[in-house]
């Protein structure tokens, strides 16, 4: 299946944070990383004032895992990267891994919510998708990720 996930980070080296979080993913058995959207810096979202910048990027990855366990192998790579479980909603973080999509499938239960609810809302992450997959259409959107980028 392929997925798109966002990655983020704004604490410490987040170029190195991110480039070690995609080589933590890539390292995973099953996965292998497809595309590479280049690095963008972008102003934090519903966040504290006074949070420093993101950086942020998508990648996209083939993988054999079900959304579940990516999902929990991504909390373990950010936890490894020292992201805290415990924490206040859009504090700072080395690092940020969210799935965006997952081939066609659509999730939605208590752990999990494919694709990402607020996806289509977010320059940060449409920007970098549209790099890659300008012409992708997720479940329950009528226009391209690169419709999307172009209406906000």
């Amino acid at each position: 299946m392929i997925y798109g996930i966002a990655i983020g980070s704004n604490v410490g080296n987040c170029a190195e944070n991110l480039r070690r979080g995609v080589e933590m993913i890539a390292l995973t058995p099953g996965c292998r990383v497809v595309a590479e959207a280049p690095l963008y810096e972008t102003a934090p979202v519903d966040c504290e004032p006074g949070t420093p910048s993101f950086l942020n990027s998508v990648i996209e990855v083939e993988s054999e895992l079900e959304p579940h366990a990516l999902h929990s192998r991504l909390k373990a790579i950010e936890s490894a990267l020292g992201r805290p479980e415990q924490r206040a909603k859009n504090s700072p973080r080395t690092l940020d891994l969210d799935i965006l999509y997952a081939g066609d499938r659509v999730i939605d239960d208590a752990v999990l919510t494919i694709p990402h609810p607020r996806l289509h809302l977010r320059r940060f992450v449409l920007e970098p998708l549209a790099d890659i997959r300008p012409e992708l259409r997720l479940p329950g959107q009528e226009k391209t990720v690169a419709e999307l980028l172009a209406a906000l």
